[in-house]
């Protein structure tokens, strides 16, 4: 169950490299108790340095972390009340499964019988508690990353700092490898930050998401709530898939706006906020239909061919463009079980969606 009580703060934090290069700006927000919570973002946009700092790893310029309740600032990393998994798993090969996982009691002079039954529990987490005698060389990489959570669990930390965990891994295992962390979450009950670049392991994982850019947070939401609204052109195009189109504001009448589009038409669209001048208009593909037949006047529509086909397996991705050019992309379900495409490359057809799932981005 996730509190409303922080775990982790993070006030106006700052960190400069060399050159004035600022890898996190003036960043704030605080992180709850319980919860999973994503770093999103491209590579460079700050969020392994914020990572790091919340491992002590780095120090900021600028700006304070309070974890549990206790300003981090002089605090080393082993007297943190953190725990980090990398990227690289950083599994001793040399060791058992057993003697990896208990590795950081042993440092810290834990008695010996304590650390078998800890590490024995740990291992039991990760759904590995026969394995403790093997050596690392005798597991698949999904269980090396598993040695190393329970390595990482086994010293009870209030906070479990993932770094690109599942990035070695291939599709099939990081997906279950997704699902068990997100067990594994709820079952120890302690929070989680993860930084990732991989949007679909973000949304699928996380109570919420901070999307960041060149060291700023755009956008912190639940991961619907990102998807749906995001409140930006960078975060509307970074999460998902998004068809975005450049447009003029023509007129604001009530909670309705009227949109010159480049190289489409004029459109109303539901509007409750303020807005002129140059904006961005986006639709999800999956928003979008085709129809050979014109569709109904209360849709947003237009004509276009068929200028690509990519098959998916459960869907297609269709690309098309209108007359004057402008490209739109359509997700569309196989839902028939038949080798004979839906569209083929050169169709014309119809592109409409409904009003109310259009996005009026003006940042």
């Amino acid at each position: 169950m996730v509190s409303a009580k922080p775990i982790i703060q993070i006030k106006d934090v700052t960190k400069e490299f060399s050159g004035n290069v600022k890898a996190v700006d003036a960043v704030s927000f605080d992180i709850v108790e319980g919860e999973f919570f994503a770093l999103l973002g491209p590579s460079g946009c700050g969020k392994t340095t914020l990572l790091r700092m919340l491992a002590g790893f780095e120090i900021p310029t600028e700006g304070q972390i309070v974890i549990d309740g206790q300003p981090m600032e002089g605090v080393n990393p082993n007297r943190r009340p953190v725990n980090m998994v990398f990227q690289s798993y950083a599994v001793f090969p040399h060791m058992t499964v057993e003697r990896n996982v208990g590795y950081g009691l042993r440092v810290t002079g834990v008695p010996e019988a304590e650390i078998k039954t800890r590490a024995q529990e740990a291992l039991a987490l990760v759904k590995l508690q026969d394995f403790g005698k093997r050596m690392p060389s005798q597991l698949s990489g999904g269980q090396r990353q598993r040695v190393a959570l329970a390595r990482a669990l086994v010293k009870r930390p209030k906070v479990l700092l993932l770094d690109e965990p599942l990035s070695a891994l291939d599709a099939k295992l990081r997906e279950a490898m997704q699902l068990e962390l997100v067990r594994l979450q709820k079952t120890v009950g302690i929070t989680f930050v993860i930084v990732t670049h991989d949007q679909d392991e973000a949304l699928s994982m996380a109570n919420r998401i901070a999307v960041m850019e060149k060291g700023k947070v755009k956008q912190i939401a639940a991961p619907a709530d990102l998807y749906e609204f995001p409140n930006c052109r960078f975060v509307a195009d970074f999460i998902g898939k998004m068809n975005l189109f450049q447009g003029r504001v023509a007129g604001v009448s009530g909670n309705q706006i009227q949109i010159d589009l480049k190289g489409i038409n004029r459109v109303t669209v539901p509007y409750a906020g303020a807005a002129q001048g140059e904006i961005a208009v986006a639709v999800r593909p999956e928003k979008v239909t085709l129809d050979r037949a014109e569709p109904a006047a209360n849709r947003i529509r237009l004509r276009g061919r068929v200028s690509e086909v990519a098959y998916f397996g459960d869907e297609s991705h269709i690309y098309l463009e209108n007359a004057t050019g402008v490209p739109v992309s359509v997700n569309l379900p196989n839902a028939a079980r038949t080798t004979t495409p839906a569209v083929a490359i050169g169709d014309e057809l119809w592109m409409s969606w409904d009003p109310a799932d259009t996005l009026v981005l003006t940042e």
